[in-house]
C-alpha cells in the first residue's frame, strides 16, 4: 500500500487506459477473467490493487447482448474496481489496430515510412475517445484525479476538460513523443498537441521526449514554455519526466520463492550451459528482434570458443498476429532462429532456445534470476521495463550482466548497462561477449547500482511522483487564478471606473491589444481596434495613451486620427493627443552609434534565417518571430551576449521583448515616458495600464499600487495585479468600459 501526503490522500485516482488491468475472455460459452499483459497493465495493477480507485478501459471482448454487459459490469466492478468500455469489431479495426497502431505506434518509434493516414480511422479514434470521456462522465465524482494513460487516448484529456472544466487532470504516455521532423507529418498534429494539453500535467519517461514535446507545441501551436509550464486558456499545464519504475519488491522475493527456485532448476537441468543469455520481447518491428539475432550470429562467427557454453533463450510474446507487418516480422525471425541454429549445433547443443509465447510469472522470473546475460536491445522504446524487471530479479544473486539498447527510454537511468547501438551489429556482438567476460566483482557492482536506483524509484514511488505533482499543478493554477481577472474584478473595476471623474489608460499595442504578427507590418489595427480606442478617448474624463515600442510615422498613420495620446520607441518620443508635433523625451539623444552595431545585427540576421533588422530614429531592433523557434531563441541569447560585451560602458542599452532584441539610449523607457502624463495631472482616479513583454514592466512600475495594471499573456513574474490571457480578452474588457 502506497502511503501519500495530505493533499492526495484525500482524493480518489480514476485510471482511464485502453485495456483494464484484467482481460476478459469466453472459453466454452463462459467468461473468464484473468490479469492483462503488457506493461501498462502490469505496472499499475500493483498501484491499483493498493488503492481504492477505479480503472476504465477496454475488457478484451464484447460480451454481447445487454444482460450480460449488465452483469460483466457488475463482477468487474465489485471484484477489481473495473468499469469496462465496449467496442465493436469496427471500433477494433480502425481505432485499435488502425489509428493507434498503424499511425501512432510506428510514427512516435520513428518508423516514418510504417504509418498511414487514413481519415476514417482518424474519426473512428476520436469517436473511441469520445467513448472513453463519456463513460468517465458516468463515474467520475468532484475532487478526483483522472490519470489518462497512453497514445490511445490523445485526445480524450481535451474531451474530459471540455465538459468537466474544473476536473484534476493528468495523463501519461508511455511510448517516445517523436521530434518536431517526425511529428509534424501527421496531419491531425494540432488536434494531437490540443488534446493532450486538456491535461494539468503531462508526464513523459525522458527529458528528450519532454522536449520534443514542448518544441512541437511552440513550432506547432505557438505555445512558449517558461520552466516546462504553459499557459492553457488561463490554466497552468506542467510538463514534466517520470522514469517509471515496476513493482521491485514483486520480482525480487519472487526470484528466491520456491516455485521460482524450483523453476530455475528445472532449467538448468535441461539447458546444462555455462552461461545463459536472456532477451525476452512482445513481437514489434520496434524491438530490434532480427538485428539482435544477426549480431548473435556474428558473436557466434567471431568467438567459437563460447559455442556449447551458452545458450540464447529467446522468448517472443505473440503480438498483433493478424497484421500483415508482423506475420511478415514473425516469418523472417523464424528463418533467422532456423539459419543460425543450423548452422551452429551440435550434437547436445542448440545455440537458440526460441519460444514464441507469454510465461507464466514464476517461469518467467526464473528466467531473470537465471540468466548470466540479458539483451535489451529495442531499436526504440518509450522505457522497456524488461530491463528493470531482470534487474529487480538479481538483487538478492546478482549474478547478471545487461546490454541495454541506448534508444531505450531506460538507458538514460541505468548508465552502468553495457550500452549498444541496435543498429550496429559489430557492437552488439562485441557487447555479449564483453558481458560474458565482464568479472564477478564489476557484474556485481554494476548491478547493485542499478538495483540500488530502481528499488528507490519503483512503480509506487513513480506513481506517487506524478499524482503530487498533479496536485501541485493544480495548486499553482488556484494560485494564479487569482491574479486572472475574474469576474469579481471586472465588476469592481467598473464601479471604480464609473465613480472616477479623471481617467488613464496607458495601453500597449503588439502583443496587448493586436496579436502579435510575424512581420511588424501586418498587425495594423483592424476596425474594432480603432472603433474601441476613439469611441474611448472621446469621453471627456478619459485620456489614453497608446505606449508601443513602434516608430512615431507609424503610430500617427496607423492611429493618428483616433484621439489618443501616442508613446513611440519605448518611450523615446510623445505626442499629446491634441497635439500633432512628436517630442523627444531626452533631448541630448543621438543616433551616431547605430553604425558601429548595425553589422553586428546584420552577421546574425545573415546566420538566423527569417529574422530582420527594423531601424528606428533612435533604437535598432533584431526581429526573429518569423525565424525557426529553438534556433531564434539560440542566436537571441548569443546576439544579447555580444551586445553586451559591445555595450559595457557605453550610455546604450538591451532590451529583450517578444521575439525581439532591441538596442537603444538608457534611461528612455515606458516607464518614464508614462511620468509625462502621472506628473501632468495629479487628479487621477483611475488608472488601468495593460501590457504583454517585458517592456511594459517599466509602465506598472511607476503607477500607484491602486492602478488597475493588468499583464497579457503568460507571466511567471510580473509587477502587475491582473492577468489574461489574450489581446482579445484585453479588447473584451476595453470594450465593456467603453460601453458603460
Amino acid at each position: 500500500m502506497i502511503t501519500r501526503d495530505s493533499e492526495l490522500a484525500n482524493k480518489r485516482v480514476v485510471i482511464a487506459s485502453n485495456r483494464l488491468p484484467v482481460s476478459v475472455s469466453r472459453k466454452n460459452g463462459r467468461l473468464g477473467i484473468s490479469p492483462s499483459v503488457g506493461g501498462l497493465a502490469t505496472g499499475l495493477s500493483s498501484f491499483h490493487r493498493g488503492s481504492d480507485g477505479l480503472w476504465v478501459g477496454w475488457p478484451g471482448i464484447n460480451p454481447g447482448d445487454t444482460q450480460n454487459k449488465l452483469e460483466l459490469e457488475e463482477t468487474l466492478k465489485k471484484d477489481y474496481n473495473c468499469f469496462p468500455v465496449y467496442l465493436t469489431a469496427t471500433d477494433l479495426k480502425k481505432y485499435y489496430h488502425g489509428f493507434s497502431n498503424r499511425t501512432l505506434w510506428p510514427l512516435f518509434h520513428y518508423f516514418s515510412t510504417y504509418a498511414t493516414y487514413d481519415s476514417s480511422e482518424w474519426a473512428t479514434y476520436k469517436k473511441v475517445n469520445q467513448m472513453f470521456c463519456n463513460r468517465l462522465l458516468e463515474v467520475i465524482r468532484p475532487g478526483d484525479i483522472i490519470w489518462v494513460h497512453d497514445y490511445h487516448l490523445l485526445l480524450l484529456p481535451d474531451m474530459l476538460r471540455r465538459e468537466v472544466p474544473d476536473a484534476i487532470i493528468g495523463f501519461f504516455l508511455h511510448i517516445p513523443f517523436p521530434s518536431m521532423e517526425i511529428f509534424r507529418y501527421l496531419p491531425w498534429r494540432e488536434d494531437i498537441l490540443q488534446g493532450m494539453l486538456g491535461a494539468d500535467l503531462i508526464g513523459f519517461h525522458t527529458y528528450d521526449y519532454t522536449r520534443h514535446f514542448l518544441s512541437c507545441v511552440l513550432r506547432i501551436l505557438g505555445k512558449e514554455q517558461v520552466y516546462g509550464q504553459l499557459i492553457v486558456e488561463n490554466r497552468t499545464v506542467n510538463v514534466d519526466t517520470f522514469p517509471m519504475g515496476i513493482d521491485t519488491d514483486k520480482f525480487s522475493t519472487a526470484a528466491s520463492s520456491p516455485a521460482v527456485i524450483k523453476e530455475r532448476e528445472l532449467l538448468d537441468e535441461r539447458l546444462k550451459p555455462e552461461k545463459i543469455i536472456l532477451s525476452v520481447d512482445r513481437l514489434d518491428f520496434t524491438k530490434g528482434i532480427p538485428e539482435r539475432l544477426r549480431a548473435f550470429e556474428l558473436f557466434l562467427e567471431r568467438y567459437p570458443e563460447w559455442h556449447r557454453k551458452i545458450t540464447y533463450v529467446m522468448l517472443c510474446v505473440p503480438s498483433r498476429t493478424k497484421v500483415r507487418e508482423y506475420q511478415l516480422l514473425k516469418s523472417e525471425i523464424d528463418e533467422l532462429v532456423g539459419k543460425i541454429n543450423g548452422r551452429f549445433d551440435t550434437p547436445g547443443w542448440l545455440p537458440i532456445l526460441y519460444m514464441y509465447r507469454s510465461l507464466p510469472f514464476e517461469e518467467l522470473v526464473s528466467l531473470y534470476s537465471a540468466a548470466d546475460l540479458a539483451l535489451v536491445t529495442p531499436l526504440r522504446d518509450g522505457m522497456n521495463l524488461v530491463a528493470k524487471e531482470y534487474l529487480a530479479s538479481q538483487i538478492d544473486n546478482p549474478k547478471g550482466a545487461l546490454v541495454l539498447s541506448e534508444t531505450a527510454g531506460a538507458a538514460a537511468e541505468l548508465g552502468e548497462a553495457i550500452v549498444v547501438n541496435p543498429n550496429d551489429i559489430n557492437m552488439m556482438a562485441e557487447a555479449i561477449a564483453r558481458g560474458l567476460s565482464i568479472s564477478e566483482k564489476d557484474k556485481k557492482k554494476r548491478i547493485e547500482s542499478m538495483t540500488d536506483r530502481i528499488k528507490k524509484y519503483d512503480i509506487f514511488q513513480w506513481t506517487e511522483d506524478f499524482l503530487n505533482q498533479l496536485c501541485q499543478t493544480r495548486d499553482r493554477q488556484e494560485h494564479n487564478r487569482q491574479f486572472f481577472l475574474a469576474e469579481k474584478e471586472r465588476k469592481e473595476m467598473q464601479s471604480d471606473y464609473n465613480k472616477a471623474g479623471k481617467r488613464l489608460f496607458l495601453l500597449d499595442y503588439d502583443g496587448t491589444l493586436m496579436s502579435l504578427a510575424g512581420k511588424p507590418e501586418l498587425a495594423q489595427p483592424d476596425s474594432e481596434i480603432y472603433s474601441i480606442l476613439s469611441s474611448l478617448a472621446g469621453n471627456p474624463a478619459n485620456t489614453v495613451v497608446l505606449i508601443s515600442g513602434r516608430d512615431s510615422g507609424t503610430l500617427t498613420d496607423w492611429l493618428g486620427g483616433a484621439g489618443v495620446g501616442m508613446v513611440a520607441e519605448h518611450g523615446t518620443w510623445i505626442r499629446e493627443a491634441d497635439g500633432h508635433e512628436w517630442q523627444l523625451t531626452n533631448k541630448g539623444l543621438s543616433a551616431g552609434w547605430k553604425e558601429n552595431v548595425y553589422p553586428l545585427l546584420e552577421m546574425f540576421s545573415v546566420r538566423t534565417p527569417g529574422s530582420f533588422i527594423e531601424e528606428k530614429s533612435y533604437a535598432l531592433v533584431w526581429h526573429y518571430r518569423k525565424a525557426e523557434p529553438e534556433l531564434g531563441n539560440l542566436r537571441s541569447k548569443e546576439l544579447v551576449d555580444a551586445l553586451y560585451d559591445m555595450l559595457a560602458g557605453t550610455d546604450l542599452q538591451v532590451l529583450q521583448g517578444s521575439k525581439v532584441v532591441e538596442i537603444k539610449p538608457a534611461g528612455v523607457n515606458k516607464g518614464r515616458a508614462a511620468l509625462h502624463w502621472l506628473e501632468k495631472d495629479a487628479a487621477w482616479d483611475f488608472i488601468l495600464a495593460m501590457g504583454d513583454d517585458w517592456t511594459d514592466e517599466d509602465t506598472f512600475s511607476v503607477l500607484p499600487d491602486w492602478s488597475w495594471t493588468i499583464k497579457v499573456g503568460f507571466a511567471p513574474f510580473t509587477g502587475a495585479r491582473f492577468l489574461l490571457d489574450s489581446p482579445a480578452k484585453a479588447r473584451k474588457l476595453l470594450k465593456t468600459l467603453e460601453e458603460l
